[in-house]
């Protein structure tokens, strides 16, 4: 019975892998919902716990998150579209500066060989890149209007994600009170357990560190902005979505910032001054307030285990992959450490074996 069992549950994973092989270019608006349900799913109970009834709570919820969204995109978008054109007209002059200054001065420095990179191509290439990216929105609308079929799937998908979330956030605990229904009763408890470790990991680095990633870079932006940098909401934005890994948003941010300023002011002093103290206060914060109050002392993923799963599952099943690697990984996590667990207490550990009968 044991092994029948053993074989029914490979099974089932054997087949939960090939439905998502097979129809992961479908299933990228049913993982956004879900992963919307997901992290709303707090706020509408504590909205029924405030009195008021589920499916309002989730009309409250989405009617916010709307406005949000609305008011993100009327005012970022046309800011971040000027920044990127920005960027455009400042790539030419960062490449004549990387061959004619970077790169003579590292070839004297370390001894190294006359024409070792190829700037004039490069320079080339990106200049008649950008001679042809004149209007963002007319190659991003060509691009989704190329095929028919393709504008109707991305309208599709576009419909699909607040329908589904709404569905999926509605009937939440329905849901989860079904699925524990099914269990096999002898394991339901170490099921529950298994799964409220899989939820802390999860909580800690979704809604914890998502937020804490928001909040680092509106304060990168907002400081980088204060200071006059011309790209400072791009390079904030960037920073804080590499936040995702500790430490990498500081140092792509920093970095970034730094070259972006050197352009802009010409090695000023006190420029670049303020440029490292807001990312030294953004980081400051992150350790201090930020990290402790959103995420708390919560397990969260490894950064070497969130590079790999994202890199992993982006190149086994394209976005999709990327949008389970996280919540699979954060179960992969939680039974190694069970197996861990089981390994230390196990004769093969101990060396200690049971005695015969």
């Amino acid at each position: 019975m044991a092994d029948t069992r053993r074989w029914v549950w490979l099974g089932g994973i054997v087949l939960l892998c090939g439905f998502v092989f097979l129809l992961h270019s479908i299933l990228t608006p049913f993982l956004v919902a879900l992963l919307l349900a997901y992290l709303f799913d707090p706020v509408v109970d504590r909205l029924e716990k405030a009195g008021m009834s589920r499916t309002w709570g989730v009309v409250t919820v989405f009617a916010l998150f709307t406005l949000i969204i609305t008011a993100l995109v009327l005012i970022l978008v046309p800011m971040l579209a000027k920044q990127l054109f920005r960027l455009y007209e400042l790539a030419p002059q960062m490449l004549d500066w990387l061959q004619h200054t970077a790169m003579p001065w590292a070839q004297s420095k370390f001894g190294l060989a006359d024409g070792f990179w190829k700037f004039d191509k490069v320079k080339a290439a990106i200049s008649e890149h950008m001679d042809k990216t004149t209007d963002i929105v007319s190659v991003v609308l060509s691009q989704a209007t190329a095929s028919s079929l393709a504008l109707i799937g991305w309208l599709t998908n576009l419909v699909l994600i607040p329908v589904v979330a709404f569905y999926l956030l509605r009937d939440w605990d329905i849901m989860m009170a079904k699925i524990r229904s099914l269990l096999p009763r002898d394991r339901e408890e170490r099921i529950v357990s298994l799964a409220g470790e899989c939820h802390e990991v999860l909580g800690a680095f979704v809604r914890g560190q998502l937020l804490v990633m928001l909040a680092l870079g509106v304060i990168y932006a907002a400081g980088l902005m204060a200071i006059g940098l011309e790209l400072g909401l791009l390079i904030g934005l960037i920073a804080g979505l590499a936040a995702i890994v500790p430490y990498m948003g500081f140092v792509i941010g920093i970095g970034a910032a730094l070259v972006a300023g050197l352009f802009q002011f010409g090695g000023d002093l006190y420029p670049m001054l303020g440029i490292v103290a807001v990312f030294m206060v953004g980081q400051a914060l992150e350790g201090m307030v930020l990290t402790p109050l959103l995420v708390g002392d919560r397990i969260g993923l490894h950064p070497v285990a969130v590079i790999f799963a994202i890199l992993a599952g982006g190149e086994l099943f394209g976005f999709t992959g990327i949008l389970l690697a996280l919540p699979v990984a954060a179960v992969i996590m939680v039974l190694v450490r069970h197996v861990h667990d089981l390994y230390k207490d196990s004769d093969v550990y101990t060396g200690i074996d049971e005695p015969d009968l």
